[in-house]
């Protein structure tokens, strides 16, 4: 096998790893590659039906990335809507993602959280891409008690929507929010979050300056 038959097989093992991922955002990324990768290859044997396939495909793989980039922070994308804690449509949300949930939340137990505290879901249009749970600690903190997104979407943070562009906290007089204690593979840091022994605490801006 010479060098230019690597560069094919390479680009081809790129396209089908990408459609085994599934984040979205992972998926377009290598699969964009992917098809850099065949795009050189067939060129460089003058397969010109095939350089236009993947000229097309890195070009709706482009304009998807750029979408999804675009809009990871819009407010008009995602939207954060509270449930009861004992609504039927949570739980079947939390039982639907049960094993990825306890991956990443090992300390969560729904049993405990369903007789107190508050729930949000982060929307995007009518998907469900995250579950935030939380109840009062004391007077001014509020404990996160989950914080899940869905595979799809974790790597586009939409869970910065309950945290940093949402008054769901200040309105009802919480001065900090505390991330649960021993989450795997926190991503607070990037919201403004400080380390806090083993969670991470986000201090709240007072009064009118919540929703700024």
């Amino acid at each position: 096998m010479n060098w230019l038959d690597m560069i094919g097989w390479t680009g081809s093992a790129l396209l089908v790893w990408s459609l085994l991922q599934a984040r979205i955002l992972r998926l377009r990324a290598l699969n964009l590659v992917g098809c850099l990768v065949l795009i050189w290859y067939n060129a460089a044997l003058s397969v010109w039906p095939m350089v236009g396939l993947n000229v097309v495909l890195a070009v709706i793989n482009v304009w998807y990335l750029r979408k999804m980039l675009a809009t990871r922070h819009d407010e008009q994308t995602y939207q954060v809507v509270q449930v009861g804690v004992r609504d039927e449509f949570l739980a079947h949300t939390l039982r639907v993602h049960a094993r990825d949930i306890a991956r990443f939340n090992p300390d969560f137990r729904w049993d405990d959280q369903r007789a107190r505290g508050e729930a949000f879901l982060v929307l995007r249009s009518d998907e469900v891409v995250g579950v935030v749970l939380s109840h009062a600690e004391g007077n001014d903190v509020a404990q996160i008690d989950l914080d899940y997104v869905t595979q799809r979407f974790r790597d586009l943070t939409p869970g910065e929507f309950v945290f940093r562009r949402s008054t769901l906290f200040t309105d009802r007089g919480y001065q900090r929010v505390v991330s649960p204690p021993g989450m795997v593979a926190p991503y607070y840091h990037r919201l403004g979050f400080r380390p806090e022994g083993d969670s991470y605490v986000l201090d709240l801006p007072a009064g009118n300056d919540a929703g700024r």
